[in-house]
C-alpha cells in the first residue's frame, strides 16, 4: 500500500487520499478470493471446488476475481492510509477506484476529518446555579413514602368511608346486558384513589360488608372501549368487606423498623441530606448543561454532512437497540408511530448536530487544558464499572473500545474544568406549598454555604426496602369501571 498524494479541502473538512495497492498485495488478495469461492464454481472436467485458478480465469476472464479482491483489500488499505497520515476520521470514507489492472489498483478515498475549533472563552463563564433550601414539608413528603409502605389494612365492621379500601364483587350492564370485562370478584378498591370512573367510588361510600346496590355511572367519552365510551351503564355491586388503614405512629420505633437509625430525628435528618444531595446533583447537572450550551454557541462552522449522517446513524442504532431490549423491532415501532426512516432521520438531525458541537467544544477544552487520559485511568474506570454493575471484569472489557473510553473520560474532565472555572450566579429555591421561591444569594451567604458544605459529614445511607407487590389485574378487566384520562395511541403504548 502506497499513498501517492494528499489533497486537503479545509472548507469541507475533507482530505482526499490517492492510494495504490501494488501487484504483490493484489495477487495475494486474488488468491485468497479464489480459495474462498472456488467451491461454488463449476468447471466441466473438474470436481466442484477442484478447478485450478488459471482454468477458471481462462473460462470467465482474467479479471473474474478482481472485484471481490478489491472488496477484500481496500478497507484495510484505506484504514492504513488514514493512520499513516494521522487523520482523525469521523465518518466512513467515500471510495472510488480510478485505476485497475493485473499490476494492482489505485483508489481515491475522501476522508471527512474532525473539525478543529478554537474557543473564544471557556473560563469564567457565568450561569445560574440553584442551591436547594429544603423545607420541613419536603422532608415530610419523603417520609410519607415510608409511612405508606408501613401502613396496613385491617377489616372493620362499619360503613365504608373515603380513605378505606372496599373489597367488592361487581358486574357491569349496558342496556340490561352484561358487557365483556365488566365484572370482577374480590376486587380491592381504595376509595378516594380515583382509579375508577367518576361517581363509582363515591357511591361505594356508606356500604357495609354484605350490602348490595346498583351503581349508575357513565363511561368517559374517551374510554378505550368504543362501544362503552360516553355510555350510561349500571354496576351491580356487593361489598364483601371494608378495610381501614392503620397508619403507624411516627416515633423512634417506626424509625427503627424502616431504617438503620435509632431515632426518628436521625432518620429525618438523613432523609433531608438525601434530598439535598439529590437536588444538588440535579442543580450541578443543569449548571453544566448551561455552560455547555454557552460553549456550543461559539461554534459557528457548518459541520460536514458526512459527520452529521454518521452521528444520526449512531442515534438510530442506539434507539433500535433500546427497542430491541423491550422486545420491539424498529419496523414495528415505525408502524406504530406512522413514520418512515427518512422522517426519523430528519427529526434526529438537530440532536445529532448538538451532540457533535458538544464533543467539539469539549475536545477543544481538553486540548487547551492538556488533558491526557492514561491506560491506568481507563483500567480504573473499567474496574469501577464492573463493581457498580456487579458483573465480572471480563464481561465489561469484552468488546470494549478503550480509545473511545479515553475520549469520553477526557471530555468528562474537560467539562469538570469548565465548571470549576465558571462563575455561578447562585440562587436559592425553596418549596413552599408547592410553589418555588427563588432569591439571590449574597456573597456572605455564598461563603457561609461553602463553609457549611465542607463541615457537613454525610451519614450512611439507609438500606433499601422491598416495595409491596402490586395486585394482579383480573382477567378481562380492561372494560371495568377504571378511570382513564384519554385514549392512548399505539405509539404511546410503545413508548411506555
Amino acid at each position: 500500500m502506497n499513498v501517492k498524494s494528499v489533497v486537503e479541502n479545509k472548507e469541507k473538512f475533507e482530505v482526499e487520499l490517492i492510494v495504490e495497492v501494488g501487484q504483490e498485495e493484489f495477487e495475494a488478495g486474488i488468491d485468497k478470493v479464489y480459495r474462498k469461492t472456488r467451491g461454488s464454481i463449476s468447471v466441466p472436467g473438474f470436481r466442484k471446488g477442484k478447478a485450478p485458478r488459471k482454468v477458471i480465469e481462462g473460462m470467465y476472464g482474467s479479471g473474474v476475481f478482481y472485484e471481490d479482491a478489491i472488496e477484500e483489500l481496500y478497507p484495510q488499505a484505506c484504514q492504513d492510509a488514514i493512520q499513516e497520515k494521522g487523520l482523525d476520521s469521523v465518518a466512513p470514507p467515500r471510495v472510488e477506484i480510478i485505476d485497475l489492472g493485473k499490476e494492482g489498483f489505485t483508489f481515491k478515498a475522501t476522508v471527512t476529518v474532525r473539525p478543529v475549533i478554537t474557543l473564544k472563552q471557556y473560563k469564567g463563564l457565568e450561569a445560574d446555579k440553584v442551591l436547594p433550601t429544603i423545607t420541613d414539608d419536603a422532608v415530610d413528603n419523603e417520609l410519607k413514602q415510608y409511612v405508606d409502605r408501613a401502613t396496613q389494612l385491617e377489616v372493620v365492621d362499619r360503613a365504608a368511608e373515603m380513605g378505606d379500601s372496599a373489597v367488592l364483587d361487581y358486574e357491569g350492564f349496558k342496556d340490561g346486558v352484561a358487557f365483556q370485562g365488566g365484572s370482577a370478584k374480590g376486587y380491592e378498591l381504595a376509595l378516594g384513589s380515583h382509579t375508577f370512573i367518576p361517581g363509582f367510588e363515591e357511591q361505594v361510600v356508606g356500604m357495609k360488608a354484605g350490602d348490595e346496590k346498583t351503581i349508575d355511572v357513565s363511561f368517559p367519552e374517551d374510554y378505550h372501549a368504543e362501544d362503552l365510551a360516553g355510555k350510561p351503564v349500571q354496576f351491580k355491586v356487593k361489598c364483601i368487606e371494608v378495610k381501614e388503614k392503620k397508619v403507624p405512629a411516627l416515633d423512634d420505633e417506626f424509625a427503627k423498623d424502616v431504617s438503620e437509625f435509632d431515632t426518628l430525628a436521625e432518620f429525618k435528618e438523613d432523609l433531608k441530606q438525601k434530598i439535598v444531595d439529590r437536588n444538588m446533583a440535579q442543580s450541578e447537572a443543569k449548571f453544566r448543561q448551561s455552560l455547555l450550551a454557552m460553549l456550543c454557541d461559539q461554534v459557528d462552522i457548518e459541520l460536514p454532512e458526512a459527520m452529521v449522517d454518521t452521528q444520526i446513524n449512531r442515534l438510530v442504532d442506539n434507539y433500535a437497540a433500546r427497542l430491541e431490549q423491550q422486545g420491539i423491532s424498529m419496523e414495528m415501532y415505525m408502524q406504530y408511530m406512522q413514520m418512515d426512516v427518512n422522517k426519523m432521520r430528519e427529526d434526529l438531525k438537530d440532536p445529532a448536530v448538538t451532540q457533535i458541537k458538544q464533543q467539539l467544544v469539549l475536545d477543544a477544552v481538553a486540548a487547551a487544558e492538556n488533558i491526557v487520559v492514561s491506560d491506568e485511568d481507563v483500567e480504573e474506570e473499567v474496574k469501577k464499572a464492573a463493581a457498580n454493575l456487579n458483573v465480572p471484569y471480563e464481561r465489561v472489557v469484552e468488546g470494549l473500545d478503550r480509545e473511545a473510553l479515553k475520549l469520553d473520560l477526557a471530555r468528562d474532565r474537560a467539562m469538570a474544568a469548565v465548571a470549576a472555572a465558571a462563575k455561578p450566579h447562585l440562587i436559592t429555591a425553596e418549596a413552599d406549598n408547592g410553589e418555588i421561591k427563588v432569591t439571590e444569594v449574597t456573597k456572605d451567604e455564598e461563603k457561609s454555604e461553602e463553609a457549611e458544605e465542607k463541615a457537613e459529614e454525610k451519614k450512611p445511607a439507609k438500606k433499601p426496602r422491598a416495595k409491596k407487590a402490586a395486585k394482579p389485574a383480573e382477567e378481562g378487566e380492561e372494560a371495568a369501571p377504571k378511570k382513564t384520562t384519554r385514549k392512548k395511541t399505539e405509539a404511546e403504548k410503545v413508548e411506555e
